[in-house]
């Protein structure tokens, strides 16, 4: 008989196919054309099914952050995720962005178990509830393992993690899996993590921080049938060691699908074949039930994005991304003037975190603010000396290379496997160089603050968002010790509220860094 698994990963709150930079709904993504292809998979199926949701759902979208803000729960959201009747649910990182009360209110509001085993409480159990759960299928025992990357400590705010202890996903499948190979016939471990190494050769694909164990779960933990992943938003369908292993992208561009062949053999069910697959959601249409039964929060959420905030002098539109991480532009330059406004600091580090960033027009909305500042970030400002500044400007130079013409060029590592272009920063405040001919860790060729070279035992205050001032990003020169104080109202607000007090805001640069190649 087959048994189907289905699985969805980093849905980031995009219910309906918009990426939100106009009103059409035209993209190939989001969950509302994944409740139709799972409906139509479901109807073809022979055997019965499992659907499991592997994290990262409740962030992300201009909708989500409309209803953070607006509705102060994650009920809506979690209204249109059940409608996909799903099986099981994993927690992902980005559930603890808006702190516990709201994460704990998509718990609730979800119809179906929230699995994870390595977030643990003070006193050592579960901190959601469950580990694991065991489903019988036609009289198969099917176990399901929720995990999530332990990283999160060093992303998040540790309000938004008070009281909770993050494990090893490997050391929590060592403890868990063979309990659950004792039980089950079939072991499904749903990891919202992605891989540290390359699947095929194991070469590295990135440094060994422990964010990504997805290899080592593959390798060194025995008795997996199928390893479901997510986190990297990479596109995934592969069998490595008889594991299926399976990673649906993005905004659900993707629904992972794994079917089981499963046999009894003397006496007990047992796994004989698996196909994993990804079935692309484009040309698929929207559900329309769930289209029209959410339509009127997203209407809210049209209107509150088209809603002006304010007006620029000059031009602080941009045109080529990568030339505005070069050579410094006026939206940067704007978000740094923020940043130093509210954390009352004269230091500022900032990044464009993706490629769709297009600064602002002559009039200024909130539409415009969420889609180039994405992420709801808060701000920390921290005691540095000069050594720490020299070295986090280091990490950032690292993220250019040069070809064998010796044009400068994105280094690849920040490009695969997963976009991070969120992890090269540019700051404010400070007059620096960065030579790309030279060794990584020796490209700061110049780096002055008030017209003097900084020393490294010089004592400095900058003002960097919380994910960086916790060493997220491998700035392991930084930490939560050093954060002197914070500023607890998210980056995307405070832009608005800027623009009420300065609008119409000026659009300058001073172009205090430069990225060359002496060659």
């Amino acid at each position: 008989m087959n048994i189907t698994l289905f699985e969805t990963s980093d849905i980031h709150g995009y219910l309906f196919p918009t990426d939100y930079q106009t009103r059409q709904h035209e993209a190939e993504f989001g969950l509302f054309k994944i409740a139709t292809l799972l409906e139509n998979e479901r109807a073809s199926l022979e055997g019965p099914s499992l659907t499991i949701e592997n994290g990262d759902i409740i962030q992300g979208s201009p909708l989500t952050h409309y209803i953070v803000k607006e509705k102060k729960e994650a009920t809506v959201v979690m209204d249109a995720v059940n409608r996909c009747q799903f099986d099981a649910g994993v927690l992902g990182n980005h559930e603890f962005n808006y702190g516990m009360d709201y994460l704990n209110s998509a718990v609730k509001g979800a119809d179906y178990p929230i699995l994870c085993a390595n977030i643990v409480n003070k006193e050592g159990k579960p901190a959601f509830g469950q580990a694991y759960k065991l489903f019988e299928k036609e009289g198969v025992k099917i176990a399901v393992l929720g995990l999530t990357t332990p990283y999160i400590p060093n992303w998040e705010h540790p309000e938004n993690i008070e009281g909770l202890q993050f494990k090893s996903a490997v050391e929590s499948a060592h403890e868990y899996v063979p309990i659950l190979r004792e039980q089950a016939d079939v072991v499904v471990v749903s990891y919202h993590g992605g891989f540290e190494k390359d699947l095929i050769s194991g070469k590295e694909t990135e440094i060994q921080t422990g964010e990504n164990e997805g290899y080592a779960l593959l390798h060194e933990v025995e008795g997996i049938d199928v390893l479901l992943t997510g986190h990297q938003h990479r596109v995934i369908a592969e069998k490595i060691n008889q594991t299926a292993v399976v990673m649906p992208g993005d905004k659900g561009t993707y629904l992972g699908k794994v079917t089981l062949e499963v046999e009894k053999v003397n006496g007990k069910f047992k796994v004989i074949d698996s196909i994993p697959e990804v079935l692309s959601t484009e040309g698929v249409p929207v559900h329309q039930k769930l289209t029209e039964e959410f339509k009127q929060v997203n209407d809210e959420v049209e209107e509150w994005l088209d809603s002006p905030i304010g007006e620029v002098q000059g031009n602080m539109r941009i045109d080529d991304v990568e030339q505005a991480r070069r050579v410094e532009h006026p939206y940067v330059e704007f978000v740094h003037n923020v940043q130093m406004h509210y954390a009352e600091c004269d230091i500022s580090g900032t990044a464009l975190f993706n490629n769709q960033a297009k600064g602002f027009g002559e009039k200024v909305t909130m539409r415009d603010v969420v889609l180039n500042y994405i992420y709801p970030n808060t701000l920390a400002v921290l005691k540095v000396s000069g050594a720490d500044l020299k070295a986090a400007l280091e990490r950032s130079a690292t993220y250019f290379e040069l070809d064998d013409s010796g044009a400068i060029i994105v280094n690849p590592q920040f490009v695969n496997p997963k976009p991070q272009m969120y992890n090269y920063d540019m700051y404010e405040g400070i007059d620096y160089t960065i030579d790309v001919t030279r060794p990584m860790g020796k490209r700061i060729v110049q780096l002055d603050y008030k017209n003097e070279p900084v020393q490294p035992d010089d004592s400095l205050e900058i003002v960097i968002n919380q994910y960086r001032a916790v060493g997220g990003g491998d700035y392991d020169m930084f930490d939560a010790s050093k954060i002197i104080r914070e500023v607890t109202i998210p980056m995307n607000e405070l832009m608005g509220d800027y623009f009420s007090l300065h609008s119409p805001v000026k659009a300058t640069v001073n172009q205090n860094f430069k990225v060359i190649a002496t060659g």
